[in-house]
């Protein structure tokens, strides 16, 4: 197969992915967003490019894959406009993991906790608007702790607890003056980690407990530290159901226990994107294979489908 990776320069996560082709006879290669093009011509096929630095070009349906390992930050038309080209070129036949649909919901903080409470889950008491009169009126009910988040964010990036009413009222003036969407989930007193639990085609292939340094954030990225976990069935079950309510076919879904209430489990976030380095490093679970392996037999349904 010929791979495209969507990934940042110096990326682990493309070199990873990319030696594990190599080692199963495939070629890989590195693009950016930035780069990608479409050219519609007239009573023709569109045509989907990448463009690089030298104005060389990759006819991206020449590859039979394109994993998505970023997504950077972007002014609306630019993100509408990724997804909808990333749309496109799934319709064209190319394998996009995950898929636009996936990263579409998965990415939207608030699109996957309403899609996952309307299936029953249980996520944390979680308000979305635009003023910051009702941001302070969710506050005020939600008992004047709150955990504030970007509606599109990771690794921790963005997120601040508020229980002081003044600051609470002077943070959500801002984030309404910068024309953000202000999301807020009650505060949750947990035991100082969350699982992470790793899901591909549906099945568990591992689990981590990440243990918070002096944070209530405990993002790997934030200097938490990880230990390999075996997740009970509640766990799997809440994983695999979470990541199947975002059409996400590799997935880091993350769990948190309530401290007055450890049988109490909320499901946090589903990432369509997700790092597993931390994950790698005290599993040693080769994911890397496990993605390239698993796109393999994609494909060749698809080739049998086809024939």
């Amino acid at each position: 197969m010929r791979i495209a990776i969507l990934g940042n320069k110096g990326s682990w996560y493309c070199k990873k992915l990319s030696d594990a082709a190599n080692t199963r006879g495939h070629a890989a290669f590195r693009l950016e967003f930035r780069d990608l093009a479409s050219h519609v011509l007239e009573m023709q096929q569109e045509q989907f490019f990448s463009f690089d630095t030298d104005s060389n070009h990759n006819r991206l349906t020449d590859f039979s894959c394109l994993i998505i390992r970023t997504m950077p930050p972007g002014s609306l038309e630019q993100v509408v406009f990724r997804m909808d080209l990333l749309g496109r070129l799934e319709h064209s036949g190319v394998t996009v993991f995950n898929s636009p649909r996936s990263i579409e919901c998965a990415v939207d903080k608030y699109l996957t906790t309403s899609r996952l409470a309307a299936a029953k889950l249980p996520v944390p008491t979680t308000a979305v608007c635009e003023s910051s009169e009702a941001a302070m009126q969710q506050f005020q009910q939600m008992g004047g702790d709150v955990v504030v988040k970007p509606l599109f964010g990771s690794e921790g990036r963005g997120i601040f607890r508020i229980s002081d009413p003044d600051l609470a009222y002077r943070s959500f003036r801002t984030l309404e003056r910068t024309q953000a969407v202000i999301y807020l989930q009650q505060y949750i007193s947990h035991p100082g980690y969350d699982t992470r639990i790793l899901i591909l085609n549906g099945n568990v292939i591992g689990a981590i407990r990440r243990h918070s340094n002096n944070d209530f954030r405990t993002n790997l990225s934030r200097q938490a530290h990880a230990e390999s976990y075996l997740p009970n069935d509640l766990e799997a079950e809440l994983a695999i159901r979470a990541a199947e309510l975002t059409y996400t076919e590799f997935a880091g879904v993350d769990l948190l226990y309530r401290s007055d209430s450890p049988n109490e489990c909320y499901v946090l976030e589903v990432n369509a994107v997700p790092g597993w380095r931390g994950f790698q490093s005290v599993t040693k679970v080769d994911v890397a294979s496990l993605v390239i392996e698993y796109l393999e037999q994609k494909r060749n349904n698809v080739d049998s489908s086809q024939s």
